[in-house]
């Protein structure tokens, strides 16, 4: 990971040549984690980090979560709770169902940015959001970045923090569920995860809308 990951989200305080005219107290990233998968919850984080100053070396590792390994995530999942102020939030399959998983995502972030803005006590804030899709009814400020959770820290540590939590959700259900292994495929539709569908039918946690083709 590259230096920039930090200076992104810092670049009105520390460069000429800004991307964004920033006059903003703080600056908040957002991500979710589990919109693919045909079973369990979608999970979103928010992550402010207050105080840059010497985060680069103890966040080092830093990336989307899809690019770091287990190991990894885990090492980061603690360090970014203390150094960061945060928020994760999950949408259950039931709400999905009747919203949509989009809009599941983008209340789940709502919920986490929130959250997080309370706690930072100012709401002159800027919200940084993966993706090309702003948070609905959100009143504050907000710049959707591709791939952003490879270029924010803010964002990266929001990415990890989801995708850890909802993994140890699935962790949790295939306590309950051990005929679909979600503890491997962590409910997305694997072959494995397909023919235990078509062989055993679907739980609760499963997302009926996502199976149409599979279950005709």
């Amino acid at each position: 990971m590259s230096r920039m990951i930090f200076d992104f989200d810092i670049e009105e305080k520390t460069n000429k040549t800004s991307l964004f005219d920033f006059k903003y107290d703080y600056i908040i990233g957002t991500d979710e984690a589990g919109r693919g998968p045909g079973a369990g919850p979608v999970y979103a984080a928010a992550v402010c980090f207050k105080n840059y100053d010497g985060l680069y070396d103890i966040l080092y590792k830093l990336n989307d979560s899809k690019k770091l390994n287990e190991k990894t995530r885990e090492e980061l999942f603690p360090l970014i709770k203390q150094y960061g102020i945060y928020s994760i939030n999950k949408v259950e399959v039931e709400t999905i169902e009747k919203i949509n998983i989009l809009n599941a995502s983008l209340y789940a972030m709502e919920q986490s940015v929130t959250e997080v803005i309370k706690q930072l006590n100012s709401d002159n804030v800027l919200i940084l959001v993966d993706g090309n899709k702003k948070i609905k009814n959100l009143k504050y400020n907000q710049k959707t970045i591709i791939k952003g959770d490879s270029k924010s820290a803010a964002i990266a540590a929001a990415s990890i923090l989801s995708k850890v939590s909802r993994d140890n959700f699935m962790y949790e259900l295939d306590k309950k569920y051990p005929d679909y292994n979600f503890k491997k495929n962590k409910g997305y539709l694997t072959k494995e995860h397909i023919e235990a569908l078509k062989s055993r039918g679907i739980t609760k946690e499963h997302r009926k809308s996502f199976l149409k083709n599979i279950l005709k």
